[in-house]
């Protein structure tokens, strides 16, 4: 049975991660196919939106799989490490929005995966954490670094120095999650949120994630020049003509990504 489920719909790609029996724990093997299948659909142009989700009903990603990590030795544990950070990358770096469809249980690296995608949707059963250090260890994909960005320093560090688990409704108050949603409608309501990015202009899609990323550790002055810069430079498109003119003819734009 394949780890990783890849299903399409026009622009729209789900990857769904299919370790329903282990609730969907994050071993090397599924990393790996994260890792080429993200690197895949980076280079095709016609993807335009991604939604990552668990199957079953129980779990987004329940953690790293503990079983495989019991006996790791710190070398084995730092290429564990690299391959969840190079994952992280990966989404955070391509060039089109990344949605985590959290169905349940984000725990330890189910929760660093959904931090690295650019925003995430709950169901109201939802649960998130990073509970590592009752197993004597820390996150290791990313996950103090990347929530106290989110959620600032102080809640990152009552939330890893505790290891306490959050629900939908607490994540939300948070800004850990942008939208809390009946467990039947999650996927449905994200595909609709995926769908109407992917009607946007791609090569805007992509320069506003990628200067929201650049800008964020930068200077106020530093990125707000790259926020120029970009935008100066989709004027060299056809998308950006598309869309004004449409707009001023009253017309639905037709976007082409160049």
């Amino acid at each position: 049975m394949p780890t990783l489920l890849i299903d399409r719909d026009d622009a729209v790609v789900t990857l769904t991660l299919n370790r329903p029996d282990k609730l969907n724990a994050l071993n090397e093997e599924l990393l790996r196919e994260l890792v080429a299948s993200v690197t895949t659909l980076t280079d095709d142009p016609t993807v335009r939106a991604a939604i990552l989700t668990g199957a079953g009903d129980k779990a987004f990603a329940a953690g790293a799989d503990i079983a495989a990590m019991v006996d790791m030795a710190p070398p084995q544990a730092k290429r564990f490490s690299d391959l969840g950070h190079r994952l992280g990358a990966l989404l955070e770096q391509a060039p089109f929005p990344v949605i985590a469809a959290v169905n349940g249980f984000a725990l330890g690296g189910g929760c660093e995966l959904a931090l690295c995608c650019d925003f995430i949707y709950a169901s109201e059963r939802a649960r998130i954490g990073q509970p590592e250090v009752g197993l004597g260890v820390i996150p290791g994909f990313g996950g103090s670094q990347r929530l106290a960005r989110i959620v600032g320093v102080a809640h990152a560090r009552e939330l890893c120095m505790t290891g306490d688990v959050l629900g939908a409704e607490a994540a939300m108050r948070l800004g850990l999650v942008n939208a809390v949603v009946p467990h039947a409608e999650l996927l449905p309501e994200v595909r609709v949120v995926a769908a109407k990015i992917a009607a946007k202009a791609p090569l805007a899609i992509a320069s506003v994630k990628r200067a929201i990323l650049r800008g964020a550790d930068a200077p106020l002055a530093t990125a707000n020049e790259l926020e120029a810069t970009a935008f100066a430079a989709l004027f060299g498109s056809d998308d950006q003509r598309e869309g004004m003119r449409s707009f001023l003819e009253r017309r639905t734009p037709k976007f082409v990504g160049r």
